[in-house]
């Protein structure tokens, strides 16, 4: 998708230009594993236009294996998102009603082709969230998933701009019938199953015994084999505290704690996403696989852009301590 941003912090009622960003959450995922040396492939339906073919060479720029992706539709979905700073929040406009990928159909993918040779399947809550015919591409993808043998992993990620908790509850229920890891931040437990945590968003508390029992509850209504979410402090919308915790069912870890000072915060949560596949795909233990998860999505948020750029080294050496940010000569 294109996301539209008004540069140097300005609000959309100042902006006279945007800058041009292409991303988008499981493109985002597959950006980061491909970054880290996997191959990534990404699964989609872009325009046959000019704008759908930079989306598609942003993605080939990064390395992503595109030969899946489905040409065809009108337009792109397109969002806005002007920056917030200090006490400001962020805000998001979205334009992506008949996009391309919205008007996708049972069927148009030849799942068992896709899936053939792969290890692993990652979607999030957003794609079904874009139309009935999303939500119903969405569930086929993951039952043929898990009828070739892959994990599939699921971001629950509900946007409230985009479907309500009820039709979010139906269809995420459905899903995750078929996930094996799930990823929820500090609201999406409680927005679409009603699974609370006990932190107050607003005032950043957090409660972190509290996602054990979310995940206890989650582990129990899908038989899942690892639940993991990346918690945000929001002491302001430019200055967060960002950890990680993982639960495997015996074993509950949590990550060093980051005080992040933000650039772009979108994109954080979709490369703790890719740095958590990538640890348990190359036998990371759970808590090796918490602080690379963190690590990951922690300098995400110093760039510009949805997509993370940190080499699998740099990821590295900030995992094991090396934080202070010293100039490398």
């Amino acid at each position: 998708m294109l996301r539209l941003t008004p540069p140097e912090n300005k609000r959309f009622i100042q902006a006279d230009n945007f800058n041009i960003i292409y991303g988008g959450g499981e493109a985002n995922v597959a950006v980061s594993l491909a970054n880290y040396g996997l191959d990534a492939s990404f699964v989609t339906r872009l325009p046959d236009n000019p704008i759908g073919d930079s989306a598609l060479n942003e993605l080939r720029r990064y390395g992503v294996n595109t030969e899946f992706i489905k040409r065809g539709g009108d337009r792109l979905g397109i969002y806005f998102c002007e920056n917030g700073a200090s006490q400001r929040p962020s805000n998001v406009i979205y334009d992506r009603a008949h996009s391309a990928i919205a008007e996708t159909k049972p069927g148009e993918f030849n799942w068992g082709k896709i899936f053939n040779g792969a290890d692993w399947y990652h979607v999030t809550g957003i794609t079904p969230a874009l139309s009935d015919n999303m939500a119903e591409v969405t569930i086929e993808s993951v039952k043929e998933a898990k009828k070739q043998g892959l994990k599939v992993s699921c971001d629950l990620n509900y946007r409230a701009k985009l479907w309500s908790r009820d039709k979010a509850e139906k269809v995420m229920a459905e899903v995750m019938e078929y996930v094996d890891v799930c990823i929820a931040n500090e609201e999406d437990a409680e927005m679409i199953f009603k699974i609370k945590s006990g932190s107050d968003i607003d005032s950043g508390e957090l409660n972190i015994d509290g996602y054990r029992e979310v995940a206890d509850q989650l582990m129990e209504r899908f038989d899942l084999e690892l639940v993991g979410s990346h918690l945000r402090k929001s002491y302001n919308a430019s200055v967060n505290g960002w950890l990680v915790v993982l639960y495997d069912g015996n074993e509950f870890v949590q990550s060093e704690e980051y005080e992040v000072h933000i650039v772009d915060r979108v994109g954080g949560g979709d490369s703790f996403a890719g740095g958590l596949i990538y640890s348990r795909l190359t036998g990371k233990s759970l808590q090796e696989s918490a602080e690379f998860g963190a690590a990951a999505s922690s300098l995400k948020q110093s760039i510009p852009g949805d997509f993370n750029h940190m080499s699998l080294e740099e990821v590295e050496s900030l995992a094991k301590g090396s934080g202070s940010g010293r100039v490398k000569r």
